[in-house]
């Protein structure tokens, strides 16, 4: 299982606005049927089958297959009520599109910039999609056999860790909580701590995955001690624990290739970015003050998970 703390996944994201009101229709929108290939046709281009207009707005098939890729419904999965369901938002989308048309929110400045970011969005997702295509495609067996002999502790020695934690919102304040107590030995001497601070905490029995966790900080759990009482972040979240217990639970054949592979995508998507933002910021001319800021500001650094 997957645990959030040590997660090092890097994902895009395209922006896909979703109407969240119901909206009476009927007098306004008419739909071809609600059959995925209607009888009456109405075709404006060899690949464009209008399915619905929406006041003066068409709907084609493409625009629904498209909808269906972006919510990830399998060929297998597609009803008669998930297609209504779908095409439904977008008749909604459409229909207050042209409510804000008709206002001219289109033309209000912070409409507009979210407009542009969103088309900004869209564009660059494409060409980083575009750009690791090739990368991804050309990921053969050598390179993930490689890939699995550099990692054992993702694959061979793949270890599951049995841990007691108790997780606290972070703060302003969590550095000097931390070093106050990093001599304790036991987390009932945080947990009273944290009472007697007033500070929200809950407590819990965990997991980590050897296969999650960084290099770095793995080597600090394998030369843990008995009373070793441990702290990490992560997003808005602390959490100290010890460890309890390990099981040795090794990933191999069909699953470690298949991870190995998606671990290769990620290494390659995150390379890909460094460099894209690398080439990006190369070619801006900062002005003012932000020219001194992006100049001399560095990147701010998740902490480390330490050993307290």
């Amino acid at each position: 299982m997957r645990n959030k703390l040590f997660g090092m996944s890097m994902r895009n994201k395209l922006l896909i606005f979703q109407a969240t009101v119901i909206i009476a229709l009927s007098s306004t929108v008419y739909l071809a049927g609600c059959s995925r290939k209607p009888a009456n046709e109405e075709v404006t281009g060899p690949v464009s089958q209008v399915i619905a207009h929406v006041g003066t707005d068409a709907i084609t098939a493409q625009e629904l297959e498209n909808e269906f890729r972006l919510a990830n419904v399998r060929p297998d999965k597609l009803t008669d009520a998930v297609t209504k369901d779908v095409l439904g938002q977008i008749v909604v989308r459409k229909y207050l599109a042209q409510q804000a048309l008709a206002a001219k929110l289109d033309r209000e400045p912070t409409v507009h910039l979210d407009i542009m970011r969103a088309r900004e969005q869209v564009l660059g997702s494409a060409m980083m999609q575009r750009s690791l295509l090739p990368k991804v495609s050309s990921i053969g067996k050598s390179e993930i056999d490689q890939f699995i002999a550099a990692h054992p502790s993702q694959f061979a020695k793949r270890e599951i860790l049995n841990i007691e934690q108790i997780i606290i919102p972070t703060s302003a304040e969590t550095q000097a909580l931390v070093d106050d107590t990093k001599n304790f030995k036991t987390l009932d001497q945080v947990d009273q701590k944290l009472t007697e601070m007033g500070i929200s905490h809950t407590r819990s029995a965990g997991i980590l995955d050897s296969g999650n966790i960084p290099d770095e900080f793995l080597a600090v759990l394998e030369a843990k001690n008995k009373d070793d009482v441990f702290f990490a972040r992560a997003a808005s979240n602390g959490k100290f624990f010890k460890v309890t217990g390990e099981k040795s639970e090794p990933l191999t054949g069909d699953d470690a290739a298949n991870r190995a592979r998606q671990m290769l995508q990620l290494d390659a998507l995150k390379s890909a970015s460094q460099q894209t933002a690398r080439a990006a910021e190369a070619s801006a001319k900062f002005l003012g003050d932000y020219a001194k800021i992006m100049g001399t500001q560095a990147p701010e650094k998740e902490a480390s998970p330490a050993k307290q």
